[in-house]
């Protein structure tokens, strides 16, 4: 115990004196604390003024009472000149502009809500948090005004910065936001350049290329971090770069310039912060809860569902992909490009069919069986076509449209895809978005968004290391559109683990059988799972993994459970507690498991047990498999 207590002693000499080198300059008005409800985590937040007296601002997170971001630096870069000489204001050079910011007060604010997603992962999300407003202008002018808004959740920080209206009516043009993240030495990031790329687990020096986002931090005292944007709407993307002067530290990188017209704030710089790997995705709702509510009064409309790409583009391959569909509880298909034609040119004309598809007879038979129809359309043709196209398509009877090598990163495209949602809502169109884009919790405003890529999927058939990544990394940024495919030969992976991803992989629109066709079925029993398995949720358990090892989530819909785990290239045993289960209810656990010795082309064992909230699973996973579990109440 004396032990304890002098480590204890000794971690808070040191953090206080630590806090006094640091504190010179500190401008003590500014300095400003804010604890999250549950009093786990805190940010310090203030300026420091250099021996020019210029004004820098900075903040520091701390977890459990140790610091998680040491000193950063909070900046953004404006260049105003061409606004103010038109108005014939004093000149200064306001591209450095908090350098020169004068405090006026701070306001502060507590909210505890919860509400309900159209759909989701959870029945109920709770937004819970403690949020303070630093109110700053300019010093030499104080119709220029910047506000520092933070909040402290129980899953992480969250700060942006926003202007206020400016009675000249000034733009503001920003040219760079370098905000920092300075961490504690040893630690390693989850890499990737780009959103369907490969990840790579790098110390925080000789980084090959910018990293996108989220961006998982892995501490050395085994704890976890991710950097992330949330509601990234009307801006320039941002990745993440490392800090050319300053060791451990990682900056925002803007995708070019921007340019808002006050009342304007930039997107949430997100910090999600856990003990360990699981509780990332634990606290990924986050995002949500820094976007707006919906804005879709009547959402009766939009199904999440299940659905199969028909791939002949014709008539009878339609219809015989509806009948798959029906047969196996699908709720949809799509026609993928070239059905109006070659997808990557302006001169395609996506109001007519060109492939020999009966679209209106298509539909109908859909409608008659209770299945939808999706069409896929290029960006060439959104670009020139949207407007006409949306009201034709919702004519047509299409349940929703699959925005295709979509134009991303600057402002300009960000908007211009924000706005054809939001057109695409209007005609009671759900959107899938696809290639390199990735969501930043814009679906709770927007829940006709029901799924994107931005990922690494059976596109690329990638190895089973990598998709236990993904959990960790693209899924936090919220749902991802896998593609997941069952027969084709160029799986990496086991069948089960295959299946285990339509439990393990979110997406409010599941697309199955990616390269398959219906004709590849030969009545293997496991497909019984992609056939139960619903898309929405009441709620979901991460009960363990680590990042490129191994996950094992459970999901719940009504009293059924979905449960799905897999594992690396290296096989894996484990006990599995299903303690989640509610007491003194006995369910029946249907198992599908990888077993070299069955009979069929999938390899894949299906058995059954009764189980309870006292039973423990024993799973043997072989070297890049997995197992999927549909826990059924006995009635």
């Amino acid at each position: 115990m004396m032990k304890k207590l002098l480590f204890l002693f000794l971690c808070v000499e040191l953090l206080e004196s630590g806090m006094k080198v640091s504190g010179q300059g500190i401008v003590e008005a500014t300095r400003t604390r804010l604890r999250s409800p549950d009093g786990r985590l805190s940010v310090e937040l203030y300026q420091k003024q250099s021996e020019d007296g210029r004004r820098g601002l900075f903040y520091k997170v701390f977890f459990k009472d140790r610091p998680v971001i040491l000193e950063s630096g909070l900046d953004i870069r404006m260049d105003n000149h061409i606004m103010e000489s038109a108005l014939a204001l004093k000149p200064d050079t306001v591209a450095d502009w908090c350098a020169s910011l004068t405090f006026q007060k701070s306001d502060t604010v507590a909210r505890d809500t919860t509400w309900r997603p159209v759909y989701g992962e959870s029945a109920l999300i709770r937004d819970r948090y403690n949020e303070v407003t630093m109110n700053f202008v300019k010093a030499d002018r104080p119709k220029y005004a910047m506000q520092l808004i933070c909040r402290a959740y129980d899953e992480g920080v969250a700060f942006r910065y926003y202007f206020p209206e400016n009675p000249t009516g000034v733009y503001y043009h920003i040219t760079a936001e370098n905000t920092e993240f300075t961490l504690p030495p040893d630690t390693k990031a989850w890499f990737t350049s780009w959103a369907q790329g490969p990840y790579q687990l790098l110390p925080l020096h000789d980084w090959p290329d910018e990293s996108e986002r989220p961006l998982p931090l892995q501490l050395a005292d085994g704890s976890y971090m991710c950097l992330a944007e949330a509601q990234m709407v009307d801006y320039a993307r941002t990745k993440f770069k490392l800090c050319r002067d300053k060791p451990n530290t990682i900056q925002t990188a803007l995708f070019g310039a921007v340019d808002g017209i006050t009342y304007f704030g930039t997107p949430w710089r997100v910090i999600l912060i856990g003990e360990q790997a699981v509780d990332l995705i634990r606290n990924e709702a986050l995002l949500l809860n820094l976007n707006p509510p919906s804005a879709i009064p009547e959402a009766d409309w939009i199904k999440p569902g299940k659905i199969i790409r028909e791939m002949t583009l014709t008539t009878e391959g339609a219809k015989t992909a509806i009948d798959f569909a029906v047969a196996h509880h699908l709720q949809y298909i799509l026609f993928d490009w070239k059905w109006y034609g070659p997808a990557m040119t302006f001169n395609t004309d996506a109001t007519k069919v060109v492939a020999p598809i009966d679209m209106q007879g298509v539909v109908q038979y859909g409608k008659e069986r209770g299945i939808g129809v999706w069409l896929y359309v290029n960006q060439q043709s959104l670009l020139t076509q949207l407007d006409t196209i949306l009201p034709l398509y919702e004519r047509w009877g299409i349940k929703g449209v699959k925005f295709g090598f979509v134009e991303l990163g600057s402002q300009r495209w960000t908007t211009w895809l924000e706005e054809a949602i939001q057109k695409a809502a209007v005609h009671h169109l759900m959107v899938d978005i696809h290639d390199e884009w990735r969501p930043t919790g814009e679906q709770r405003t927007w829940p006709n968004l029901l799924s994107a890529e931005g990922i690494r999927g059976n596109e690329e058939m990638p190895d089973a290391t990598h998709n236990t990544i993904l959990p960790f990394t693209r899924f936090i940024a919220g749902p991802a559109d896998y593609t997941i495919c069952y027969y084709d030969h160029r799986i990496k992976t086991t069948h089960a683990h295959q299946l285990a991803l339509a439990a393990i992989y979110y997406s409010p629109l599941l697309t199955l059988f990616w390269y398959d066709k219906p004709s590849a079925y030969h009545n293997e029993p496991e497909v019984e799972f992609f056939e139960k398995i619903p898309t929405s949720w009441d709620e979901t358990k991460v009960l363990e993994g680590r990042p490129g090892e191994y996950i094992t989530i459970a999901r719940r819909r009504g009293e059924d459970w979905f449960l799905g785990t897999i594992t690396n290239d290296s096989a894996r045993r484990t006990k599995l507690s299903l303690d989640f289960l509610p007491r003194g209810k006995k369910y029946t656990a249907v198992t599908y498991s990888d077993d070299p010795l069955v009979a069929t082309t999938t390899h894949v064992r299906r058995e059954q047990r009764r189980v309870d909230a006292s039973t423990s699973l024993t799973i043997n996973l072989l070297p890049s498999g997995g197992q999927a579990i549909w826990l059924i109440p006995e009635r």
